[in-house]
């Protein structure tokens, strides 16, 4: 069972990190052009990369927030 909570920690801290609110992003991101692309039928890979702006721009100003 100790193994089976060491690899479940392990796969929380790498997929999580050091901000869930990435994680979370990125998991709205692909879900949202996976959705998109596959029921409206558009296509939305630019989407992707606006994301990731996005997200880093968010994490950076609550980074520089809390200090």
């Amino acid at each position: 069972m100790n193994y089976l909570k060491r690899f479940g920690s392990f796969w929380y801290h790498f997929v999580v990190g050091d901000d869930w609110r990435i994680a979370g992003g990125v998991v709205i991101g692909l879900t949202l052009v996976a959705f998109l692309t596959h029921s409206v039928q558009i296509q939305v890979w630019w989407l992707l990369p606006v994301m990731v702006v996005i997200m880093l721009s968010l994490s950076l100003w609550h980074a520089t927030r809390r200090r």
